[in-house]
């Protein structure tokens, strides 16, 4: 399960579940798409996580599963703000539908989500004070001193670090961490979570890899988030929350539903209708036997 907020959300008016689900679609898709369909509200869909579940295909191919399911019409990822007080936090969610839908009807229902007010973010208080005097420090030799500290790893630094367990064509050595991690920090600084820059930054990768640095500084440059301006006044309870971000599901990259048809950046759905890759998961019009066995009679037909 995932945190309270994020995870799966199943859309409304789905027709029950029948043996006849998903059967037009590609074996991967197939099985990808049985699996979600059960999990609870409130599962976590997160490629690393589904790919934890699904035993017989790895992160890559859960990705790009993904995207064929999003293709089909079964599932959108979102970001939605939530008010935590002094902040605005974003919840991830991926809503889900056994029935496939449209891009029209995608764009409506997401635009209904803008008037349904958001969980606010759990706070957490500070512990109790006590009426017992505070104990003083042991004494401390002259001689000695206090030792100083070196600061720790920025979270920007630590996330790309740790990109290499994640897919070894992603391997950075400590320089190249240093490097990227001013660029890394401005993802951070406009709103967007450590899990949100490691999927953006793995989702989609090329077969082969050749300088893990540069891929990786051209992906952290093209595909910055927005900016998005701080509030100054908090919203009263009249007015509505604010509208929720589709995100591409193959790279992450946020925007308004009808700037990405089948959940899809204008990138990525190029690459998928023009670059190498899986099938797409549009059904594939039935053969003609008849055509099919008399071809087959003229190739045994002696010479």
């Amino acid at each position: 399960m995932a945190n309270p907020g994020y995870g799966k959300r199943s859309t409304p008016d789905q027709r029950p579940r029948s043996r006849e689900d998903f059967t037009l679609l590609p074996t991967r898709e197939r099985y990808v798409a049985g699996f979600i369909d059960h999990p609870p509200e409130g599962a976590s869909m997160s490629v690393k996580q589904l790919a934890k579940q699904l035993p017989l295909y790895g992160q890559q191919a859960i990705s790009k599963a993904l995207t064929a399911l999003s293709v089909a019409g079964h599932l959108r990822r979102v970001r939605c703000p939530v008010d935590a007080g002094e902040e605005t936090r974003w919840v991830f969610r991926t809503f889900w539908s056994r029935t496939a839908r449209d891009n029209e009807w995608w764009t409506a229902y997401l635009a209904t989500e803008t008037a349904r007010p958001q969980p606010t973010a759990p706070s957490v208080s500070a512990p109790p004070e006590t009426s017992r005097a505070p104990e003083p420090p042991p004494a401390v030799p002259q001689q000695r001193t206090a030792p100083t500290c070196e600061p720790g790893p920025s979270p920007a630094y630590v996330a790309l670090a740790r990109l290499g367990r994640e897919d070894h064509r992603l391997a950075l050595s400590a320089d190249d961490c240093t490097a990227l991690e001013p660029r890394a920090a401005e993802w951070l600084a406009r709103g967007v979570s450590v899990d949100y820059l490691t999927t953006a930054l793995t989702a989609g990768l090329p077969a082969e890899i050749n300088s893990p640095v540069g891929f990786l500084r051209r992906r952290l440059t093209t595909k910055l988030p927005p900016n998005l301006p701080p509030e100054t006044t908090h919203p009263t309870p009249a007015t509505p929350p604010g509208r929720v971000l589709v995100e591409c599901t193959e790279c992450g990259t946020p925007g308004p539903s009808e700037a990405l048809p089948d959940g899809l950046c204008r990138p990525c759905r190029e690459t998928c209708a023009t670059g190498p890759g899986d099938p797409s998961p549009a059904v594939p019009a039935p053969p003609d036997i008849k055509t099919h066995m008399a071809n087959l009679r003229n190739l045994l037909k002696p010479v």
